[in-house]
């Protein structure tokens, strides 16, 4: 839920996470800005200003920064509408949904930073690049966080999970497990539902998924194809 209702910094971990899982070079190019700001950010406290180091933390934030919002606008459009069409099965065709990118750096990230000098040196942190980007969630072109119901949220979230999934499973040719807790018991039958075909098509690609719940509330179409374990009094029991 934190995806949702959280803060920008859940939603760009999401994004990293999944580029840092099909692309081989983004971790590092994460890393590379991670240090670069931390180090600029360093500079900026510093009472008397070492403009000489100041301009090559820069030129390394930059350098890193570019290529991080390069491949988070790339990669938006490709899981959009996975995520689209996910939350659109599990709501039933309620509502749309849309995920729109917000980056910090509007056209030239050299320039707006060097522009920016000033305040950030008032601020003594660096108040423009990847690190303050954002994905606005939005449900027929309405704040999701703002505006969504409990169940609407959860949808989303559920949507994005199951967007990533098949993202992953196109690129790697083989769909990763799936480890859903208790899903079932936030969702409303029509809901659950709607999570059916998703569940379906991870199982015909021969993925394995592992459900936790309290109760038997998933679909009756799933019952035939599900092995069943109960946990009762810390013993694990074959049903």
């Amino acid at each position: 839920m934190g995806l949702i209702k959280g803060t920008a910094r859940a939603r760009r971990r999401f994004l990293d996470l999944l580029l840092s899982q099909t692309y081989s070079g983004y971790l590092a190019l994460l890393q590379g800005y991670a240090q670069s700001l931390r180090s600029r950010n360093a500079l900026l406290k510093q009472r008397h200003l070492d403009e000489a180091s100041l301009d090559g933390f820069s030129e390394q934030l930059v350098k890193f920064g570019s290529e991080i919002v390069r491949m988070r606008s790339e990669l938006l459009p490709r899981i959009s509408p996975l995520a689209r069409l996910a939350y659109r099965r599990i709501s039933n065709d309620a509502e749309e949904l849309k995920l729109e990118y917000h980056p910090s750096v509007k056209v030239d990230f050299a320039r707006e930073l060097a522009l920016g000098r000033e305040r950030d040196r008032s601020y003594r942190a660096t108040l423009i690049g990847p690190h303050r980007d954002d994905i606005r969630l939005l449900l027929n072109d309405r704040s999701a966080a703002q505006f969504g119901s409990e169940g609407q949220k959860r949808s989303i979230a559920i949507a994005l999970k199951m967007a990533q999934a098949e993202y992953v499973t196109g690129l790697r040719g083989s769909p990763p497990i799936l480890l859903i807790d208790d899903v079932m018991g936030e969702l409303d039958i029509k809901r659950r539902s709607g999570l059916l075909p998703l569940l379906e098509r991870a199982h015909q690609a021969h993925g394995q998924v592992f459900m936790t719940c309290t109760e038997e509330n998933w679909p009756r179409e799933l019952s035939a194809s599900l092995q069943r374990w109960e946990v009762r009094g810390g013993v694990l029991e074959k049903v």
